[in-house]
């Protein structure tokens, strides 16, 4: 993959103010399909997410994410509340969204530090081809570069093979005592 940044004017302050996208960079994956990466979310993405979030025959997002009720039938201001910064894969073709990644404050219970939250997720028919590592590790970059003393965690369902070891390929590990039977909490 290869991941073209855009100068920025001014430095980024996450997160963006609620229905700001900003493109930060230009993707070409290695099969050779351009993309758009932007942070944050404009209306139109946020509908396309609904979208995404509500489509039953996304057999793998719904038995792995919790979109559904998070964007589908829920609110996305009121999950915007909790401080996430969305990043998003555009593709250039198309204009779709390929995959969806947000960062944001959290507690990680009986453990110090600044934690933040991350999640993704790739999108049919994007999914498989291989732009997750990259996209990950170029949001966790940008993202990290604006917060101080930054640790990482997110929360796997133990089923979910791609998610874990997509996770491991970026260097989290299972933090055993925060995990159960379900879900794998990992940290970087």
């Amino acid at each position: 993959m290869n991941i073209i940044s855009k100068s920025v004017i001014k430095p980024l302050l996450f997160p963006l103010p609620i229905y700001t996208a900003i493109q930060i960079a230009e993707v070409t994956s290695k099969d050779g399909e351009n993309f758009y990466l932007f942070v944050g979310l404009d209306l139109e993405m946020i509908a396309e997410i609904k979208t995404l979030s509500l489509d039953k025959s996304d057999i793998e997002l719904h038995k792995y994410a919790n979109d559904f009720k998070r964007f589908g039938v829920g609110s996305y201001e009121e999950w915007y509340k909790k401080n996430r910064t969305p990043f998003t894969l555009i593709h250039k073709e198309t204009k779709k969204i390929a995959a969806l990644i947000w960062l944001g404050p959290m507690v990680l219970e009986k453990q110090q530090g600044n934690w933040h939250g991350v999640a993704w997720r790739s999108y049919k028919p994007f999914r498989g081809k291989g732009l997750m590592r990259g996209f990950c590790n170029f949001v966790i970059d940008i993202y990290g570069k604006n917060i101080s003393d930054m640790k990482l965690w997110g929360k796997f369902k133990k089923e979910n093979t791609p998610s874990v070891g997509l996770a491991t390929g970026l260097g989290f590990q299972i933090l055993e005592e925060a995990s159960n039977e379900e879900y794998l909490i990992m940290v970087k």
